[in-house]
This record gives structure tokens, sequence and C-alpha cells, in this order.
């Protein structure tokens, strides 16, 4: 217990410590070494034994990550990007098609590829892009929604969870602790609006649906892999809470949801 609480407050600290810093170079790097490491424990699970998801990500993340700021339009969107959500979205979209309709998620070599440049680098590409374009602080927001969300899921589902929310590939979730999640995030939404003075609590109650939802298929989403590669989880770096990608597959899945939201809001303003 000593031990995962540690490994988990080191995680959360070096968070928490690189976006409220707001600088820049500082959480990009970080993410970076987050990605790197995230997509390891993924290509074991999928066994893809290659360096070219390596490359892509680097490509992509330094492309997207510092040329956003280069470019130094008044929106840090171009055409490039867009066209990257639209495939993002489009790939989780199969994603959650997979999770409903097939009892194991088809991963012949090419759609390996797909996901680890689609699914899980162009995640980590909109989460930095979220702190760099629009605001560190609402990246952390989201995080600290994820948070929220799972502790108050586990705990409410633990207590008086019965109906379960998806039985086979996650036997512990049940569908009332889903609700009590999604509801204790949307009073969480209130502090942080609050406290960040960055979207109204309107948008940051959004925020907490959207983060809610799809934080949660992420995390089934990545159940299912780890079922399918008969592992609990993902990896060891983290004692007491399995690998990286246990703790990031909620936010990583949410980002380019978040980062459509957030452009959305910016156009009507």
């Amino acid at each position: 217990m000593l031990l995962r609480s540690l490994s988990g407050l080191l995680y959360v600290v070096l968070l928490i410590v690189a976006l409220s810093l707001n600088t820049p170079h500082l959480f990009t790097i970080l993410f970076f070494i987050l990605g790197i490491l995230s997509l390891f424990e993924f290509n074991k699970l999928i066994q893809l034994k290659s360096v070219i998801p390596y490359v892509i990500f680097t490509i992509l993340y330094a492309f997207f990550g510092y040329w956003q700021m280069a470019i130094k339009s008044d929106t840090g969107v171009d055409e490039a990007t867009q066209i990257l959500v639209v495939i993002t979205i489009f790939v989780d979209l199969f994603l959650i098609k997979d999770l409903f309709s097939r009892k194991t998620i088809p991963l012949f070599i090419t759609k390996r590829f797909i996901i680890t440049t689609f699914y899980l680098s162009s995640g980590f590409v909109f989460l930095v892009l979220i702190a760099r374009v629009f605001s560190a602080k609402i990246l952390l927001g989201a995080f600290i929604l994820v948070w929220v969300n799972d502790s108050f899921a586990y705990l409410i589902g633990k207590n008086f969870g019965k109906q379960k929310l998806f039985e086979k590939i996650s036997p512990k979730k049940t569908v009332e602790g889903f609700l009590g999640g999604l509801f204790f995030s949307c009073i969480a939404s209130y502090f942080i609006a609050s406290l960040t003075n960055t979207l109204s609590f309107t948008n940051w109650l959004m925020l907490a649906i959207i983060v809610t939802v799809f934080g949660t298929l992420g995390d089934l989403i990545e159940s299912k892999f780890k079922r399918q590669a008969e592992v609990k989880d993902s990896g060891t770096i983290m004692p007491g809470h399995g690998g990286l990608l246990d703790r990031l597959d909620s936010i990583i899945f949410a980002s380019p949801f978040i980062y459509v939201f957030l452009r959305i809001l910016h156009y009507v303003s």
C-alpha cells in the first residue's frame, strides 16, 4: 500500500507541477516521455515488434507539438491538425464499434500500425496541443476530472454497484459506479471553473461529461486489449497501479474529443 501510494503520488505531482508552472517545454518533454513509455507498453499488448511506431510518434509529436507554436496564428490551428483530428476520431469510433460488436478487436498488421498512430500517438499529440494552443490549466482540469471520475466510480461501484456496465471486459465496472463518477465529476467542474478562471462553469460541466463518457470508453477499450493479451496490467512501471497506459488510457482516448470541443468554443466565442 505504501509503495502504491508513493508511485501514485509521484505521478500526480509530476503532472500537476508540469502543468501548473505553464512552461511549454517542460510539459511537452514530460508528455513525450510518457508517450514513448505508453507506446512501449501498448506495443507489447498488441505484439507489435517494430521501431516504426516510435518513429511515427516522434515525428507527429515534434511536428504538431512545436510547429503549432512556431506558426504564431491566432488560433494555432491549421489544415494538417484538422485532418489529424478527423482521422483520429474516425479510428476511435471504429474502436468503439469493435468494443460493442466484436468478441475481440481485429489486430491484423495494418490495423496495428493504424491504431498505434491514430489511437495512441495522436492521443498524446492532442494532449500537448490542448495545453499549448489553449491552456495548460485546461489540460490539468481535464486530468482532475479523470481522477475524480475514476475515484468515485470505484468507491460507488464497490459499495453500491449492482448492474454490470461491461461485464465481459471489465467485471468490476458498474452502471452505478459510472453514474456516480459522472455526478461527482460534474460537481468537481464547478470548483475547477472557479479556481482556474479558464472556462465558464457551463463549459466545464460539458467537459466533465465528455471526459467521463469518452474516458470510460477509453478505459474499456484498453481493458479489452489487455484481455486479448491475457494480462492484468499494461506494465509494471508504477508499483501497485500497473503501467502508465493503465493510468493514461482514459485521457488519451478523450483528448481529441476535448480538443474538438475547445475548437468549437473558440469559434463560437
